[in-house]
């Protein structure tokens, strides 16, 4: 008799889990967790979809991508949501430039499965932009006039050039034009942030009469900021205003802030780059950002060149030799991580990891 009741009793709490609705945003508590993805090119993410789709399925690469699946599908987060710029929708492949992913499927998923809360990524990225320039903060202000005063006369000349070999009469550029673009990117990015929070109610439904709650940013840029005779050893400098500006103006003075310092010259696997190079600048000045005294606890920069795609890496060289075998495990240059799936899922898990530790 007590064995039958046991098996009634197992029954009944078998049937009651089974009963239990899967999470989704609709089940979890009144607050969403929101992190801003900001940066250049690689933070749009270059990784081709097709590759994506072709690694997923094959044996050597799939478990790799077991977990972004589902059945011979990806994964369509009904927890995590996202907004990149013109798009937004629940948090999948393809939230990249067009046709491509980045780090941001990864880093999504990690957080997703940490936070029992919805989960918002707001992306605001742009192909080409420096922090010295169109990312400018606004405390770092404006460079020396000198500077100004010569990219005035450069811009002006191009346009002079211009008008003679076209026979036109373009107005030539004036001084606040040239002012008008440092900063430009980190307005625009501010203003998406605000728009999302004003708006995510019509953008995201389900998400509806829940609070927003800015919890972390991952900044992933410094490409072009490599150039120049002033911008990488600006780049420290420019760091530290970034990371002030954005928490004064989003009202959160010790919001956590992961930063993927740039790692585009150890696609094959090198450790360091060249000795007194722009890059070396950029990178050093990255991660001095883990040595200042005020961001302890809340500032974390990690090297995505230690995270390379070593078979990416391998048939890089020649590629163009080898097209049919490169497409299967690249789809991009350097300094785009060679557009690399497996690296920029790397990028993402290790930028959501860090964030995860900055907010215990």
């Amino acid at each position: 008799m007590g064995r039958i009741v046991n098996c009634v009793v197992l029954v009944f709490v078998v049937l009651s889990l089974l009963a239990v609705p899967a999470f989704s945003a609709e089940t979890a508590g009144n607050t969403v967790k929101v992190f801003i993805l900001a940066g250049q090119s690689n933070m749009e993410g270059k990784s081709k979809v097709s590759l994506w789709d072709h690694q997923a399925k094959d044996p050597k690469t799939k478990d790799f991508f077991a977990h972004l699946r589902d059945g011979d599908g990806w994964v369509n987060r009904d927890d995590v949501f996202i907004k990149f710029l013109e798009r937004h929708g629940k948090l999948t492949v393809g939230y990249g430039s067009r046709s491509c992913c980045g780090s941001e499927f990864e880093f999504g998923y990690v957080l997703g499965e940490h936070f029992k809360e919805p989960v918002l990524l707001i992306k605001a990225a742009w192909g080409g932009h420096s922090i010295f320039k169109n990312f400018r903060p606004p405390s770092a202000g404006l460079p020396s006039a000198e500077l100004l005063q010569e990219e005035l006369k450069k811009a002006q000349d191009r346009v002079k050039k211009d008008n003679e070999k076209r026979k036109q009469n373009k107005p030539l550029p004036t001084m606040d034009e040239i002012k008008a673009i440092y900063g430009a990117s980190y307005r625009n990015m501010m203003k998406e942030v605000k728009d999302v929070m004003d708006n995510y109610q019509q953008l995201f439904p389900t998400l509806k009469g829940k609070k927003l709650d800015i919890a972390g940013f991952y900044w992933f840029q410094g490409y072009n900021d490599q150039f120049g005779d002033q911008a990488p050893g600006e780049y420290k400098s420019n760091m530290i205003h970034f990371i002030k500006d954005v928490r004064k103006d989003l009202g959160k003075p010790e919001l956590p802030f992961v930063i993927a310092a740039i790692g585009t010259w150890g696609w094959d696997g090198t450790k360091s780059p060249k000795e007194g190079s722009g890059t070396e600048k950029v990178l050093n000045g990255q991660m001095a950002m883990n040595n200042v005294p005020e961001f302890k606890g809340n500032v974390k920069a990690f090297q995505t060149a230690l995270l390379h795609d070593k078979q990416a890496a391998k048939l890089y060289p020649n590629w163009s030799k080898h097209f049919d075998e490169w497409q299967k495990v690249g789809s991009d240059r350097p300094y785009h991580y060679l557009g690399s799936a497996i690296w920029y899922t790397r990028i993402g898990k290790q930028a959501a990891e860090e964030m995860i530790k900055l907010l215990k």
